[in-house]
């Protein structure tokens, strides 16, 4: 009987071991074309005249956010210049750089929650940004569904950031 005892009790050990519970807190991560796409690094500014850029990069690939203010609500991209959201590759053999803008591309991103005192923002976002280069037939266009930025640590930036 004790021999039973100690096998379940094995058993039981190493069934409970086997789950690993990973928190992505802070996070920023979205699906480009489909595809799950994480930032190893991320970044959020607040500029002086209100403006919040929050960047994701993940090797030689960066998506950089922009919205009007920290405010709480949704920001319409492919409206104007002042919300807008951006992709850019800087791997030499695969350059390339896309962006929304005034009457370009489209999307939004939702401020959830600023968080003033612990200096952190939060949100969602999805678009459809256009190529710069209009030359790219092959890549007219790239697209971003189901992005989330969570807890991203802002500073105050006097820094004019252009996108």
């Amino acid at each position: 009987m004790k021999k039973y005892f100690y096998f379940l009790s094995f058993l039981l050990m190493l069934t409970s071991c086997t789950e690993d519970v990973k928190f992505n807190n802070p996070a920023f991560q979205t699906l480009k074309n489909n595809v799950f796409w994480r930032a190893q690094t991320y970044k959020a500014y607040l500029g002086a005249n209100g403006t919040v850029f929050v960047e994701g990069s993940l090797g030689y690939e960066k998506v950089i956010l922009q919205t009007a203010s920290s405010a709480e609500e949704t920001f319409i991209l492919g409206v104007n210049e002042t919300s807008k959201a951006s992709y850019e590759n800087t791997l030499p053999a695969e350059l390339s750089s896309f962006s929304t803008g005034t009457n370009t591309g489209n999307g939004q991103i939702v401020i959830t929650d600023y968080d003033a005192g612990n200096n952190t923002i939060s949100g969602t976002f999805k678009f459809t940004a256009v190529n710069e280069d209009g030359s790219d037939t092959e890549n007219p266009k790239i697209n971003f569904t189901e992005g989330v930025f969570y807890k991203v640590p802002l500073e105050i930036s006097d820094i004019v950031h252009h996108m």
